[in-house]
């Protein structure tokens, strides 16, 4: 199996859930239910993997602080390879506000360093040993993509939740091969998938469209849409996202088609959504590919 670098991206998130996300107006909401977890796109890209025996290491940055303390050990207990550097602002924090929907509102109430100092020795070696790196647009993670250039490593990264034109994101945009991204700001996604494949020369480019499913277009210009399975029960969408990537990951590295690795980062969504973790916590490879056969085959 190859050897993937996941870089950036962990949080210590408070996520709080509600009948209904607040309305603009001063209110007091009495009692509702609260759940301290892991969170961010590197954490949850790096359990899911893990769970699916993946070979992942996943850098980031956090506190020397109880919050950096906890993720570390978080990490560690589910067996993911976690280096880090230290951040002398602390442990960036987020508050989910998240309604029975999956709707979010998400607070940074701390915000992690994008310049800072790293141990770039061994990151270089990181690099330079694995096969592919996952580039999260996390802003401390731009310093290193001169020396992912200098070893022409695939690069895959998500954009999340993109602006079309927003000028932050145009450093990933630029070195990804494989651009994974949510049509939640883009109506009109397809144009823009085309620009990426046809003027940028991207290798792969998927949109995923929450309950509408996800596209996919490949270098050959091929288009391949995939639905949801709508047989999983909701309790939480934090973290579907990185387990669509996950999934998707884990097919391509077992040189799936496109269009069932689509499938398998479909699934590997679902199964998150019915936990209040980044990844369901009993997944494994069996459990992907027996529901994978249950609703593909």
């Amino acid at each position: 199996m190859k050897k993937v670098l996941i870089i950036g991206g962990t949080t210590l998130d408070s996520i709080i859930y509600l009948e209904k996300l607040p309305e603009p107006e001063p209110q007091t909401i009495h009692y509702a239910d609260f759940n301290e977890a892991l969170g961010s796109t590197g954490a949850g890209k790096a359990l899911n993997l893990t769970k699916l025996n993946v070979d992942n290491t996943l850098h980031s940055i956090i506190g020397n602080d109880i919050y950096g303390d906890r993720i570390r050990k978080g990490l560690e207990e589910r067996e993911v390879k976690f280096i880090y550097d230290i951040d002398s602002k602390g442990t960036e924090r987020h508050v989910n506000l998240m309604d029975p929907n999956g709707q979010r509102i998400s607070i940074f109430i701390t915000q992690s360093s994008v310049d800072l100092s790293l141990d770039m020795e061994r990151l270089e070696t990181y690099i330079k040993e694995c096969d592919l790196v996952v580039l999260n647009i996390v802003g401390y993670t731009k310093q290193l993509i001169p020396l992912i250039k200098k070893y022409n490593k695939p690069v895959w990264t998500d954009l999340h939740d993109y602006n079309f034109g927003n000028p932050y994101h145009q450093d990933y945009i630029q070195i990804a091969d494989y651009i994974f991204v949510s049509s939640d700001n883009m109506s009109d996604y397809k144009p823009i998938m085309e620009k990426w494949i046809v003027e940028d020369g991207k290798e792969l480019v998927v949109c995923t469209h929450g309950k509408k499913g996800s596209t996919a277009l490949t270098k050959e210009r091929k288009w391949i849409e995939t639905p949801i399975v709508d047989d999983y029960q909701f309790k939480d969408a934090n973290g579907a996202g990185d387990s669509f990537f996950s999934g998707f990951l884990y097919g391509f590295l077992k040189e799936k088609s496109i269009k069932d690795c689509l499938q398998l980062g479909t699934i590997c969504a679902g199964l998150c959504i019915t936990s209040n973790e980044l990844a369901l916590e009993n997944l494994n490879e069996d459990l992907l590919n027996e529901e994978f056969n249950k609703h593909f085959r």
